[in-house]
């Protein structure tokens, strides 16, 4: 099982963080399909958040088709489509940052300026 960290501070809610997270790690080989997943009691416990936060995130994973629940046994990843995750995260990935793009015109930075700023970032 990967480690989750949650960023209390962070951007996203805690549901979005645990699911952005579970995605990458099914993404990444890190979660392999037919994997058991912690309970949701378990993996609450573990993150020190309400049971709630991680059903929703259950939830979502499920909504999704990445995760499967079975009666009486718990959560399981599915089989996936690596490429088509890929994608979605790719889309979710320009979708927030268009929205950074803006905050930066806003804060009057040109693309120049708000590039240095992601290579020094991502340590480039």
């Amino acid at each position: 099982m990967i480690k989750i960290i949650i960023q209390p501070q962070g951007t996203l809610a805690i549901y979005e963080q645990i699911v952005y997270q579970l995605k990458n790690a099914i993404i990444q080989g890190g979660l392999v399909a037919g994997e058991a997943l912690p309970s949701i009691r378990v993996l609450a416990g573990e993150l020190q958040v309400s049971v709630i936060t991680t059903k929703r995130a259950y939830e979502e994973l499920e909504k999704e088709g990445l995760i499967r629940s079975v009666a009486g046994k718990g959560f399981y990843v599915c089989e996936n489509n690596t490429d088509y995750l890929r994608e979605k995260q790719l889309m979710m990935l320009e979708n927030r940052l268009s929205e950074i793009i803006e905050e930066a015109k806003g804060a009057g930075l040109d693309c120049e300026e708000l590039v240095e700023m992601v290579c020094t970032l991502f340590g480039a």
